[in-house]
Parts: C-alpha cells; sequence; structure tokens
C-alpha cells in the first residue's frame, strides 16, 4: 500500500465550523443508532458501537448527543427506520470509488449520489467491480504535527505494537492492522503512551494511482461533494494523495 485513500479525517472535522461539525455530529449519530441496534446497547460486549463511541469522542460529540443515540438504536427512544449501502463508482480518470452510508431512504440516497457523480465526472460501478480493488483493514490514526516522537521512533512503536504496515501523509501517520487485530494493535499503542487520533475499519485500496494535478483536483471536488451529502459516511479511493 502506497498511499492512504480514506478521504475524511479526524483533524478535518475538528477545524470544521459550527454548521459542518452539526453535520458530522448527525451522522455520527446514525453510526451509533446503527450499531447499537445490531449488537445491543452495551459497548462492552458491542465492539462496533465501541468503535462507534470511540470515533463521536474523537470528534468532541457532546456526551447526550452520544447517550441519546444510544437509546434510539435500542428502541428506548422513537427514531427513523435507518439502513446501510455500499456503492462502487468511477471518478476522473477511472479512479476506483467506495461509498458507504446510512440512509432513510436508500432509493432517494442512490438518486442524490448519481446525480453528484455526474456532476463530476463520475458514474456508478456495479457491484464488485470495484471493490476487489480494495482490502478491509483496520486503521489507526496518529498525529504527530508537533513532532514530539521521532518518525523512526514512532514507526519501530507501531510495528512492535502489531502494525500489518504504515503510511506517512504530511505529519499523519496511518498505521494499518488485520481487521480483526485493530483494537489489539490500538492497546498496544495506547500502553506505550500513544495518542491515537482515530481508528476505523477502512476500505485500503490495494495499489494506488497517480494522476495529474487538475483531475487529482476534480477528484477531490467530487469526494467533497460526496461529503456534503447528509446519507454519505466514508469514501474511499484508489487516489494516491
Amino acid at each position: 500500500m502506497s498511499g492512504h485513500s480514506h478521504f475524511k479525517t479526524i483533524k478535518r472535522v475538528k477545524e470544521a465550523g459550527d454548521k459542518k461539525r452539526g453535520k458530522a455530529f448527525s451522522k455520527m449519530a446514525r453510526v451509533i443508532i446503527f450499531a447499537a441496534k445490531e449488537g445491543g446497547s452495551d459497548p462492552g460486549s458491542n465492539y462496533k458501537l465501541k468503535m462507534a463511541i470511540d470515533q463521536a469522542r474523537q470528534v468532541d460529540m457532546p456526551k447526550e448527543n452520544i447517550e441519546r443515540a444510544i437509546k434510539k438504536g435500542a428502541g428506548e427512544l422513537s427514531g427513523e427506520k435507518l439502513e446501510q449501502f455500499v456503492f462502487e463508482a468511477y471518478g476522473p480518470e477511472k479512479t476506483a470509488i467506495i461509498i458507504e452510508g446510512i440512509t432513510d431512504n436508500k432509493n432517494r440516497s442512490l438518486s442524490e449520489i448519481k446525480q453528484i457523480l455526474n456532476q463530476h465526472n463520475g458514474k456508478l460501478a456495479g457491484a464488485g467491480s470495484v471493490k476487489w480493488l480494495f482490502g478491509r483493514k483496520g486503521t489507526i490514526t496518529v498525529n504527530n504535527e508537533q513532532g514530539t516522537i521521532n518518525k523512526e521512533d514512532l514507526e519501530l512503536t507501531a510495528i512492535e505494537a502489531g502494525a500489518e504496515d504504515i503510511y506517512w501523509h504530511e505529519d499523519l501517520l496511518f498505521i494499518y492492522t488485520k481487521p480483526e487485530e485493530l483494537e489489539k494493535v490500538k492497546r498496544n499503542l495506547e500502553e506505550k503512551n500513544i495518542k491515537i487520533e482515530s481508528s476505523s475499519l477502512d476500505w485500503v485500496a490495494k495499489e494506488m494511482i497517480e494522476i495529474e494535478e487538475k483531475e487529482k483536483h476534480a477528484c477531490e471536488k467530487l469526494f467533497e461533494a460526496l461529503d456534503e451529502n447528509d446519507a454519505v459516511q466514508d469514501i474511499y479511493s484508489n487516489l494516491k494523495l
């Protein structure tokens, strides 16, 4: 893996204005609701819920919002009927894209995403035509913006903690793990006093592609437009940053 393929970062959410942060909290609430609905309201026995709560805390989502979402998922409070979706697509220069989301109306979300893709020189792809280019990985992000840890020492610590692969993008270190080892590697890093900025299960491209700066900018515009959609949770591509 030669680059990080996940569009969104925790830093972007934290630095966003109130309107965007509110949208991020709304999206995060859906993740929590869905996790609690699937596996129950106890994060101790529901790993998906525990991970969703951790992600919500990482973007400074208020505690009361988290608790309300858990109650909605558990059926203690009324809420909308939600379902997950995964769409595969191509962007400018045939970049491969996976779009994950949670919606209360899958047909409407499909129509909206089709329209966004069409407006940005992209198109939906058939099921399976893009996903084979990616692998499911645990991803842990460490922000070394302050330079408090020597890069080589941080890399060595990540490898000793059980990382399968690592990748730097500016001051962010992305640590990749097997999906089932994500929590173990994260715990090992925390025991070494490494501050985790985010952790998630991602689709990571097996090989990244490089394109001209103009086309790369067009891809970023597409990703931003998709991210603005209320139902879209995560966007992955094989575009090298």
